[in-house]
């Protein structure tokens, strides 16, 4: 049985794991995820009761029970690169014994749902549209670090969108996959949008907004708004559910995304006064997880 290197899972003297500073059983295997530390305790404010409080960072975890079910929250940053070390400390916790450094059998499934907030590209995700990331396409290139990527990802729509953005060689290949359906289903309950999101690996220049610097491909924003794959549109931008939907579906996780629009690139406004709809969100996932 293989032996995990010391360089490779790293566990601090107290034995937490080395970024989230948990240990083992510190958490549920229900989990949400959101990338502002202090929405953590927003979310936790609807809790019953508390049983761990960690923060290390920018990874603010809570564990506790509402309404008889325990759940851990844990915030996790800006950015597919801070997921993949959220999702492979999370799996860690759960599946590798941290005394023998090998992985155990059978595997825990944790069932992860990441509350967010995001940007609209069409007119009917109009702000304070609350979308689910039914597809999710990665600008960000972590998941072509694994392999196997080819068996979770959507191929046909990867190449169709690639030639029709006329996708920049220098960039990372865009990946496509999926949020795990069962989660989508019990999450969404017909009163959200189904979309296909985009996740940038920047908010400035890889979302098309330009300041002082000019963007490489002008047009990219408008190639996105108006590509269609088998009827099907991209509905919004953000930053993190690609990487949580591809790294869950290689480990054998569920994991899903759903943010609250705060604003449309299309009508150019913003609300930046939305934490009564991301507090409504928190409450209807916390009911419906």
């Amino acid at each position: 049985m293989k032996q995990i290197a010391a360089s490779e899972l790293i566990i601090n003297p107290d034995g937490t794991i080395f970024h989230l500073h948990l240990k083992p059983g510190d958490i549920s295997h229900k989990i949400i995820l959101v990338g502002d530390p202090a929405r953590v305790d927003l979310v936790a404010s609807h809790f019953d009761s508390q049983e761990v409080n960690v923060t290390n960072r920018e990874f603010h975890t809570i564990t506790g029970t509402y309404k008889g079910k325990r759940l851990t929250v844990i915030s996790h940053g800006i950015g597919t690169d801070n997921i993949d070390i959220v999702v492979n400390e999370l799996d860690a916790l759960v599946n590798i014994d941290f005394e023998t450094r090998t992985v155990k059998d059978p595997l825990t499934v944790l069932e992860m749902v990441r509350i967010g907030t995001s940007g609209g590209l069409q007119p009917h995700v109009p702000v304070g549209t609350f979308v689910v990331s039914e597809s999710s396409i990665g600008f960000d290139g972590v998941l072509n670090f694994y392999a196997n990527r080819d068996s979770v990802c959507d191929l046909e729509f990867e190449k169709a969108f690639t030639e029709y953005s006329g996708y920049p060689r220098q960039c990372a290949a865009p990946y496509v996959v999926d949020a795990n359906p069962e989660l989508v289903a019990r999450i969404a309950q017909g009163d959200m949008v189904l979309g296909v999101t985009v996740s940038a690996n920047g908010f400035y220049g890889p979302q098309g907004r330009e300041l002082r610097l000019p963007l490489a491909d002008p047009k990219l924003n408008e190639k996105i708004e108006s590509f269609d794959f088998n009827g099907r549109k991209i509905t919004n931008y953000e930053m993190e559910s690609s990487a949580l939907a591809g790294l869950s579906l290689l480990m054998g996780h569920k994991a899903m995304t759903v943010c609250s629009i705060i604003a449309n690139r299309i009508a150019l406004n913003t609300n930046t006064s939305y934490k009564n709809s991301i507090n409504d969100l928190i409450v209807k996932v916390l009911d419906r997880f």
